[in-house]
């Protein structure tokens, strides 16, 4: 009887076991991740796009379009980036495009090849692909879209702010170079370790052949370049900055500079059409800078390197921290404007480091990044501005 009631009770404990397994237990719900996307239209390039919307992400978003460097991919570029933290932040989707090695030995975009840099066909065909396909499926706003690349990637992000001009509304080339600065291996190499001899007319004019029929603005420039980069030289900066300082119309003379964190010189030229961010000490790569500030982002790998966020310059730079571009900053010396710390900042009078507001071209200190604290500040010169409290 005995044996009989235990073999019963462990049938018993077995079936209801075996019955909470069969049941599966309620599951969170799924977070946004990178994603591979299967089919995306045409795709001469031979790329693959991977896309990531944040959760909740409605129709009408920007759109950033991620370009990695040679021997990377799409998966370590987006997880050291520091790309993630904004579009989760600010409500934007990310593209990845990602090259292997069918494409080059080294999986390196094919910034130098005709066959891959001229609108319509190859790599840069595919990319733009992409957009129309995240413009369609995703809703992101064709009005705002964005490129952005490291080294061969950044190269890239230029071609593309070449060839497709209508397309995109402003771009960052990490360690890049000019478009069209070389058409084949043997010129790629020339470009990487030694300055070019071209006027900016002349940059310019390769811009400008890229899409001869473009009537409307050229996109707006954000450049960064290691002042230790023995790959990509740092004359590929200047380069940049005469190629698509002449392309937006504006003088290679400087309106404004600045200095920011991790040993970085900020250039700005015209009214913000092309910024120049040049570090001191840094080798090739792309700056990041780890931690839980607002102006902090990204993980230190091979090539993503720790000085200063550079998704976060570029976010702003590219005015995804609001639903409107910033308010320009008047350019008449003694104009007086009295408004909150996120104001100044929004409208160009000012900045933000590390959670507090500083006032352009003066450096004065404000006190914390917010829309509390109320200043009045004074336009001495072209994007200088001093604290003037009690004056407006």
């Amino acid at each position: 009887m005995a044996t009989t009631l235990l073999s019963r009770t462990l049938t018993i404990l077995l079936l209801a076991v075996l019955t909470w397994t069969a049941v599966p237990a309620a599951q969170p719900a799924r977070a946004a991740s990178l994603s591979p996307v299967a089919s995306f239209g045409a795709n001469p390039g031979n790329l693959t796009m991977y896309a990531y919307r944040p959760d909740g992400l409605g129709s009408g978003r920007p759109l950033v379009v991620l370009l990695h460097g040679c021997t990377q991919n799409a998966d370590g570029y987006f997880a050291a980036s520091g790309w993630r933290k904004y579009a989760d932040q600010w409500g934007f989707a990310l593209v990845l495009a990602q090259t292997g090695s069918a494409n080059n030995s080294a999986s390196c975009f094919n910034w130098f090849q005709t066959g891959d840099t001229t609108r319509g066909q190859g790599e840069a065909a595919s990319i733009r692909n992409m957009v129309a396909h995240a413009v369609s499926a995703y809703g992101s706003d064709p009005a705002r879209v964005y490129v952005s690349g490291l080294s061969a990637g950044g190269a890239m992000a230029a071609v593309m702010l070449a060839t497709y001009p209508d397309v995109f509304a402003a771009g960052s080339i990490g360690a890049g170079l000019a478009y069209r600065c070389a058409t084949s291996l043997v010129q790629a190499s020339s470009c990487q370790y030694g300055p070019t001899s071209r006027t900016p007319q002349q940059w310019g004019d390769l811009v400008r052949g890229a899409h001869p029929g473009h009537a409307g603005p050229y996109p707006r420039v954000a450049i960064w370049q290691g002042q230790s980069d023995y790959t990509v030289v740092p004359a590929n900066g200047k380069q940049l900055r005469d190629q698509w300082t002449n392309v937006r119309g504006v003088s290679q003379t400087p309106s404004a500079t600045r200095s920011l964190t991790g040993g970085t010189t900020l250039t700005v030229y015209g009214d913000d059409d092309v910024r120049l961010y040049e570090i001191a000490g840094m080798g090739h790569g792309l700056p990041v800078d780890p931690g839980s500030g607002a102006d902090q982002c990204g993980a230190t790998a091979a090539y993503f390197l720790d000085t200063i966020c550079s998704a976060y310059h570029d976010a702003r730079f590219f005015a995804l921290d609001g639903d409107a571009p910033p308010t320009p900053t008047p350019t008449v010396p003694g104009t007086c404007v009295r408004a909150s710390n996120y104001a100044h900042t929004t409208a160009g009078r000012a900045y933000q480091s590390s959670g507090y507001t500083y006032a352009n071209g003066s450096n004065e200190p404000m006190g914390l990044w917010n829309t509390h604290i109320v200043h009045s500040l004074r336009q001495t010169g072209p994007d200088h501005w001093v604290l003037a409290d009690g004056e407006c």
